[in-house]
């Protein structure tokens, strides 16, 4: 069991857990993900590190209130602990001087963004990073994006913070200001959908994290099946990063919204105990 040594909350239903985890924090690398079990029959949830400490031995996880499992997960407090913690899970992302790298994260999605942002730019590029979200007080780990970015742009659908408008905005400023070498997009999968076409009307090579459709996380269940350049492939193991000019978006949303009857079921019963 994995304890809980801090505990922040972002917004009302986006926390961030520290987690005590030392061989994790010490093997991981941008892109992993690690699977968050609370209880012995709760459900798997995949979870990308956004930040890892070797000298703690600690890992953070940013996690949104939704579900049932998710709210169980956020309910814990410091001192609680964590039933079954794997992982490091999944392919690294991919770090190389590209140029510049045009980052784009929506909503909690900056979160596992994060620590692709901090590898690229400390392997030479020029990093770009656009955080998007409905509003300001969903913008989240602003000032450790600064950190690692040579320019940030912030878009929110309001206009309450930053400048007014989505994602697919901001990006397109950005790539009229110079020319990107590389795209990173993270968040909503509509979001994602849209940024590829994005960069793809720029042939921008471009990769997207698929992790949210994930269970088993370790190429069993086979739940996690994606169609990639017309060929199946497994998030989990084969990913969860693609060339989002390459992914079927529209099946992974398909599949994505095939149990919302039963998790808002699963929800209703949870809120009513």
């Amino acid at each position: 069991m994995n304890k809980i040594v801090a505990k922040e909350y972002f917004s009302e239903n986006v926390v961030r857990l520290e987690i005590e985890a030392p061989l994790i924090a010490k093997s991981r690398k941008a892109g992993n993900f690690v699977i968050v079990k609370i209880g012995d029959k709760g459900e798997r949830i995949p979870l990308t590190i956004s930040d890892a400490s070797i000298e703690k031995g600690t890992i953070d996880l940013v996690v949104q209130r939704i579900g049932v499992s998710s709210r169980k997960l956020t309910d814990l407090n410091v001192g609680d602990y964590v039933t079954d913690l794997v992982g490091p899970l999944g392919r690294a992302t991919e770090i190389e001087n590209f140029g510049t790298v045009l980052a784009c994260g929506g909503g909690v999605g900056v979160a596992p963004l994060l620590p692709i942002v901090e590898a690229m730019k400390k392997a030479g590029n020029r990093v770009i990073s656009i955080l998007a979200a409905r509003s300001k007080d969903l913008i989240i780990l602003e000032d450790q994006m600064r950190k690692w970015s040579d320019e940030v742009i912030i878009m929110t659908d309001d206009g309450s913070y930053g400048e007014k408008g989505n994602v697919t905005v901001g990006m397109e400023k950005a790539i009229a200001k110079e020319k990107i070498d590389k795209a990173i997009v993270i968040g909503p999968t509509i979001m994602m959908k849209f940024a590829s076409l994005t960069t793809k009307k720029y042939e921008i090579p471009t990769v997207a994290s698929l992790n949210t459709i994930m269970v088993d996380g370790t190429g069993m269940c086979g739940a996690c099946r994606v169609t990639v350049d017309g060929k199946t492939k497994f998030v989990c193991v084969d990913g969860p990063e693609f060339d989002a000019h390459k992914i079927d978006f529209d099946e992974v949303m398909t599949r994505m919204r095939a149990y919302k009857t039963e998790e808002a079921e699963a929800l209703a019963a949870f809120n009513n105990k």
